[in-house]
Order: structure tokens, then sequence, then C-alpha cells
């Protein structure tokens, strides 16, 4: 896997409230097709669930915690475009493609530096151009220096314009 043709970008955050609060605010400034959000627990992937659907998005939520009869529904609402938005766990950060997905959020960094690539690999398919946003506290600094070492890259500060 590569990371070719992936934009990657960070923002700082003081909180998770603060992370949230950028989460919404991107979705204020980009037209995004289909977007996954990564968290690395289950209580935080249902908790911004459901503070987006207070909010009127139309997002789910998938984590390994669900029947997989669930899990299904959840991933034909996104597959067939219905829901645009996935809050997930790292349950889907291998083996899904959806040609839509354009845009991979990681609210928290991954615990492991291997799963990174896998995460953000779900955008950028099909020799499309992918964007991967990664929303970080002080205490993740650290994680994103690892990863940029580990993958040879960098990730760059979200410009104020993206385009």
């Amino acid at each position: 896997m590569t990371l070719e043709g992936i934009k990657q970008f960070y923002i700082s955050c003081s909180s998770d409230e603060i992370k949230f609060q950028n989460l919404i605010e991107i979705f204020s400034h980009l037209d995004v097709t289909q977007c996954i959000i990564y968290c690395n627990k289950v209580e935080k992937a249902q908790f911004i669930q459901e503070q987006m659907q207070k909010m009127k998005f139309v997002v789910g939520c998938m984590h390994g915690k669900m029947e997989q009869d669930e899990r299904d529904k959840v991933m034909e609402e996104f597959r067939s475009g219905s829901s645009r938005l996935l809050v997930t766990t790292d349950l889907l950060a291998r083996g899904i493609d959806i040609y839509q997905v354009g845009l991979i959020i990681n609210f928290d960094l991954p615990t492991r530096k291997e799963q990174y690539i896998h995460r953000i690999g779900r955008s950028g398919r099909y020799g499309r151009r992918g964007l991967a946003i990664n929303l970080i506290t002080k205490q993740e600094g650290q994680m994103l220096l690892v990863l940029e070492q580990f993958y040879s890259t960098h990730i760059n500060n979200l410009p104020n314009d993206l385009s």
C-alpha cells in the first residue's frame, strides 16, 4: 500500500471538545461525497455519531460490538450513499473499498502506526485523489512524528484554503 495520491493534514486541538468543533467546521468548508471518521474507542464513536445526529447530520456508526446484521445495514446505507458519513473504529480499516470515499478523518490517531495506512487508504481508491485530516491533541503530537518517520512522509498543518 502507498500514501501516493492522498493529501495528509493535521489540525492541532486542545481537547476532544475542540476536535469535535473542528470536525463540524470541516464539513462547513468542504463538499464531501463520503467520509469515514475513525475513533479508537467504541464509546467515542457512538458519542460522535449521536452529537452529529443532534446537529442534523446523516451519519452512521459501525463497530465491533454491533451484531453482524446491524453492521450490514449500516454498510449498505453507506455504500448506497443514503448515509454520507460513517463513524467507526478500526473495524473498517481494512478490506473496505467504497469508490466515493474521498475524505478520511482520524478523530483519534491510531494506537498502532501500522493501522494509519489502512485507515487513510480507504480514500483515494481506484486512482482517485484522497484527503486525510488528523485531529490531534498535544499528547498525540508524538505519534504524528512517529507516523511521519515510519511512512517517510510529511503531514502539514491544514491550510485555511484547501483548494
